[in-house]
């Protein structure tokens, strides 16, 4: 499988040194990796390359399901922003957190990296962004590392506010790099992006967490924080976060992109 050593870049080009423990979207717990989920992944990996290639895209939206949020209506945990080099390979920059921790650095990686993070289910979906979209991305992640993760903070919670920067989640990394990409001349500060998109229309998804999970979850994960969230909202079990789902759902609402495409097994 030549191809699929090639576009799953094993030798891993890091924006930060890629740490054993470090996952996103997906649960903390210890997992060991088989014969067959090894397979699983790396087989996703395969597939997608090849239909991004068909796609004719530079540069895509890609999500992953780490785990089973269906109990919140949500169908992706997790999501980066993909990218075709001048190679032909796919790569992906994306957000993970150091499990255990609160903190999280910013990576780039191949396809077979994305899908061996411990998948829930082996299915991918993507947003082709419009040609706009896709050019001001390209030039952005062809920059240094230093541009990239301008707009990245360390301080790390898995349901953040999306309007707030006290933490930032993956997802919320990836739509606020989005922005800065699209108006890198005035955009320079994560408020700035935030305020860029909500003038596009994006809606966080909103969460309905009683008190009881979130005293667990400050209680026991330290990826887990509500402090940022108004206490208005939080105190209401009112709880506005970045999903790869509301992504999905409004980019071609904002006309930024298509409607994202699923890879089924």
């Amino acid at each position: 499988m030549p191809r699929l050593l090639i576009s799953s870049a094993f030798a891993i080009a890091s924006l930060g040194f890629l740490a054993a423990g470090a996952h996103a979207g997906r649960s903390c717990e210890p997992l060991r990796q088989t014969a067959a989920t090894i397979t699983q992944g790396m087989q996703l990996a395969e597939r997608t390359a090849q239909a991004l290639d068909a796609s004719g895209a530079r540069v895509v939206l890609l999500a992953r399901a780490g785990q089973d949020l269906g109990r919140y209506g949500l169908r992706w945990s997790h999501m980066g922003i993909a990218y075709r080099t001048g190679e032909g390979s796919w790569r992906v920059v994306h957000k993970l957190n150091e499990c255990g921790t609160a903190v999280a650095a910013v990576y780039r990686q191949g396809l077979g990296e994305f899908f061996l993070d411990g998948l829930w289910r082996y299915q991918a979906a993507w947003s082709v962004p419009v040609p706009a979209v896709q050019t001001q991305l390209l030039a952005l992640l062809q920059q240094p590392p230093a541009r990239i993760t301008r707009l990245h903070v360390a301080p790390y919670s898995l349901v953040s506010y999306a309007w707030g920067q006290r933490y930032q989640q993956s997802n919320q990394w990836a739509i606020e790099t989005l922005a800065a990409a699209m108006e890198p001349a005035t955009i320079g500060t994560r408020a700035q992006a935030q305020a860029w998109l909500q003038f596009k229309g994006y809606e966080p998804t909103v969460l309905k967490l009683g008190p009881l999970t979130r005293l667990g979850g400050r209680m026991t994960a330290a990826n887990v924080a509500f402090d940022d969230h108004p206490n208005g909202k939080r105190f209401s079990d009112h709880i506005e976060t970045v999903t790869a789902d509301s992504v999905f759902d409004w980019l071609p609402r904002a006309g930024l992109g298509a409607a994202p495409l699923v890879l089924q097994p």
